[in-house]
């Protein structure tokens, strides 16, 4: 059974995520501590609200250092929601800016949308070779509740790496739905919310990226 942290930095769903992991056969802790986030074998990141106030949670907690330090060891870890967004180099809400976890480029920006927030059930477009996705159909839904996301994949491709695999989803304008790349996953869709959808997501994540 995987040991699963839930990085408690005062901002996300934590229990239900807790309770979608323990769904799919985790063995999950709740907590902020930065040794037991980093020994894990498997540490998600969830998160709701601004991205700036999502940031000053997570860095009371040292919460890029325990991402950083996991990654370089090449232990999983998974963003949910605007913890996927804080793994992105910025953010800008509302005229405020703040600096993200930079683990990948680009920045999370309002989405361009007749109807926000974007809040509800949709579809993604997952690539050829997904892992989170495997073995679910393409017309597939997942829950969303966001106004902000991130609308341009910045990445350079580079021959000496495996590129990330993008998924794209599509509210009034194509944004990023979910990243897989290597021990770094991330969703912008809520799997704990998902239902059976989600728990597959998680399943998949637990099976095949955690081991």
């Amino acid at each position: 059974m995987s040991r699963i942290v839930v990085l408690d930095y005062g901002s996300g769903n934590l229990r239900s995520a807790e309770r979608a992991l323990r769904r799919v056969g985790a063995d999950v802790t709740v907590t902020p501590d930065f040794d037991e986030a980093c020994e894990a074998d498997g540490l998600v990141v969830p998160g709701v609200g601004a991205f700036a106030h999502c940031m000053e949670g997570l860095n009371a907690v040292r919460g890029p250092q325990i991402i950083g330090r996991r990654l370089a060891g090449g232990r999983p870890v998974l963003g949910i929601c605007v913890g996927m967004q804080v793994l992105f180099e910025r953010g800008v809400e509302f005229g405020v800016e703040a600096d993200g976890c930079g683990e990948w480029p680009g920045t999370v920006e309002r989405i361009k949308a007749d109807v926000l927030p974007h809040m509800g059930w949709n579809t993604v477009a997952a690539p050829a070779g997904s892992t989170l996705f495997n073995g679910l159909d393409a017309d597939t839904r997942f829950y969303f509740v966001h106004s902000f996301g991130v609308r341009r994949w910045e990445l350079e491709e580079s021959h000496a790496i495996r590129p990330p695999l993008v998924t794209w989803a599509h509210h009034g304008e194509d944004f990023v739905a979910a990243v897989e790349n290597g021990a770094l996953s991330a969703t912008q869709f809520h799997p704990e919310k998902s239902g059976d959808a989600g728990a597959q997501v998680l399943q998949n994540w637990l099976r095949d990226v955690v081991g």
